[in-house]
């Protein structure tokens, strides 16, 4: 199954890098696709790519959807 999830820009480096979180995971993801991206925003993460920046609300609203229906959990068991 493929997923696009959103997660949190915690960091930007060079080369149109970012770290992101989400559930607690971080790891390096490409903001190439992603214009004006900043530290705080939401990107929706898809095979190590931001694909679009995501309003703060809506993110958080999929993310407690996920949680609820237990998907993040399942994804971490490698489901």
């Amino acid at each position: 199954m493929c997923l696009a999830i959103p997660a949190r820009i915690l960091e930007i480096r060079a080369d149109d890098w970012a770290i992101v979180e989400l559930s607690g995971v971080r790891c390096a993801v490409s903001l190439a696709l992603v214009d004006d991206a900043a530290i705080d925003d939401y990107v929706i993460v898809h095979v190590g790519y931001a694909l679009a920046k995501l309003d703060q609300a809506e993110a958080k609203a999929t993310l407690r959807a996920m949680e609820e229906s237990s998907l993040l959990e399942d994804m971490g068991q490698g489901a």
